[in-house]
């Protein structure tokens, strides 16, 4: 999606209030807002107060930052916060990384203020972009460090400038933070530059980082992004309805600018129409099926026509319906297809690489790629976007439907594929949840609000799941 689209809906919805909401299925009602869930998983949600966001009993919540509010570097926290990882700096404090989905017209909505009234305080060098108004593109990221013991933001900063449409992404083994542009926006339509690349943050970087592209890891509309440790090998995803699942093969293991081969994935045995969606009456992958992996160089990677999935479905790479979140787990990975299903209400796939991930001997013994749960009611699980794997193994995911009447929540599923609920947005406007990731001990869930910029820390007793 893009921010144009969500600035709409959330203005449009601002005189809603979704305060109070306490509706459940188990108690004998079914609006349509009500929530089902497959096991206990905390219990019932509870009203919120405050009216911003619902939890089960014992957990509690804390604002650690908001759009608009003056950073360390006097630039203003942008909005449309979207994929957040999260870095241990030592000492009982951590680095959360951020991305702002901001298009390259939000410039009232980024770090310069209204006008771009404190763009001439960075160094031109220090965007990637600028529009043709000359001010800097207003996507990129924010740096911020957070005290786990007390509960306070000890600074923000700028930390990647001129990008655009900054969704989601994934950390390193090595402590960066893979931005990734979320459009295909060419160079002369309003910017300088052509867009729809990874860029690297790391989370130590004390101010703006290079924002030097990786172009090697293609251009297309990239979602998020994982790093299996073991290989060093980068699984992308691709927001289509019509995208695909990528992965990068570096030269370089730890210097993803050295270049590598850009993949797609399709299946063993199928050589066309490869098709994972399950739409319209199609049922080209059941629920807990597996199929045989195989990986598809992929040319042209640079993508001057936008043409890059479909020249990957050519060659028989499937297609997912609208790839977003991606997580690496345990020796596997998760990774949501948010309008996927004959219901159109969300897909999550597993993915456990071969042993000879990327390797000559892969063929023999190749990746397998598991259909692990098609939502079928979107009060169980609808539109899944952002998600993290929990310290207790289970996935936690961020629902992206824009709606005045549904709520998002964020959900949870475990090893066995049955969702529970954990939080549900109780803010006006109801903006996806995103940017879900843990702290280095387990006991803190950062989470963004999308619109018009929230960052939660959601901690409670997290061992007490009942599944």
């Amino acid at each position: 999606m893009t921010f144009s689209r969500r600035a709409f809906i959330a203005s449009a919805a601002t005189s809603l209030a979704f305060t109070g909401f306490s509706a459940r299925a188990q108690d004998g009602e079914t609006p349509s807002y009500a929530y089902i869930n497959e096991v206990e998983g905390y219990g019932p949600l509870l009203p919120d107060p405050k009216g911003m966001l619902e939890l089960p009993s014992g957990f509690s919540y804390r604002v650690i930052s908001q759009a608009g509010e003056t950073m360390a570097d006097g630039f203003l926290v942008p909005g449309a916060f979207d994929g957040m990882g999260c870095f241990d700096v030592g000492d009982g404090k951590v680095a959360l990384v951020r991305n702002h989905e901001l298009g390259p017209r939000a410039f009232d909505y980024g770090a310069f203020g209204l006008g771009g009234r404190l763009a001439d305080r960075l160094p031109k060098d220090r965007a990637y972009d600028f529009g043709d108004t000359g001010l800097p593109l207003p996507g990129g990221t924010t740096t911020m460090i957070y005290d786990l013991k007390s509960g306070q933001t000890v600074s923000q900063h700028l930390s990647l400038a001129g990008t655009a449409v900054n969704c989601a992404g994934g950390v390193t083994p090595w402590g960066s933070w893979l931005t990734c542009e979320e459009t295909t926006l060419t160079a002369g339509l309003e910017i300088g530059k052509d867009h729809g690349y990874v860029f690297e943050v790391p989370h130590a970087a004390k101010g703006l980082v290079d924002p030097n592209p990786l172009k090697a890891m293609g251009r297309f509309k990239h979602e998020a992004a994982c790093i299996d440790p073991r290989t060093g090998v980068v699984y992308m995803t691709e927001d289509l309805p019509d995208g695909l699942f990528y992965r990068f093969l570096p030269n370089d293991r730890r210097n993803l600018a050295a270049g590598g081969r850009l993949q797609v994935l399709g299946f063993v045995g199928v050589t066309e129409d490869a098709d994972t969606r399950n739409q319209e009456g199609e049922d080209n992958i059941k629920q807990g099926a597996w199929k045989d992996a195989r990986w598809i160089d992929i040319d042209g990677v640079d993508n001057p026509y936008d043409d890059l999935r479909l020249r990957g479905h050519a060659k028989g790479a499937a297609f997912f319906a609208r790839g977003e979140g991606l997580w690496w787990g345990q020796g596997e990975l998760y990774f949501t297809a948010t309008s996927g299903g004959a219901a159109g209400a969300g897909q999550i796939f597993r993915y456990v690489p071969s042993p000879q991930e990327g390797q000559a001997g892969e063929a023999d013994q190749p990746g397998r790629l598991q259909l692990f749960v098609e939502s079928k009611n979107e009060s169980v699980l609808d539109y899944a976007d952002n998600i993290t794997i929990s310290p207790l193994g289970h996935i936690l995911v961020c629902e992206d439907r824009y709606s005045e009447v549904k709520p998002n929540h964020i959900k949870g599923i475990t090893p066995a594929g049955k969702v529970y609920t954990l939080a549900r947005n109780a803010f006006r406007g109801n903006a996806e949840f995103a940017g879900a990731c843990f702290s280095p001990d387990g006991q803190t869930l950062f989470v963004n609000v999308q619109w018009p910029g929230i960052t939660l820390a959601i901690t409670g007793p997290w061992a007490t799941l009942k599944a």
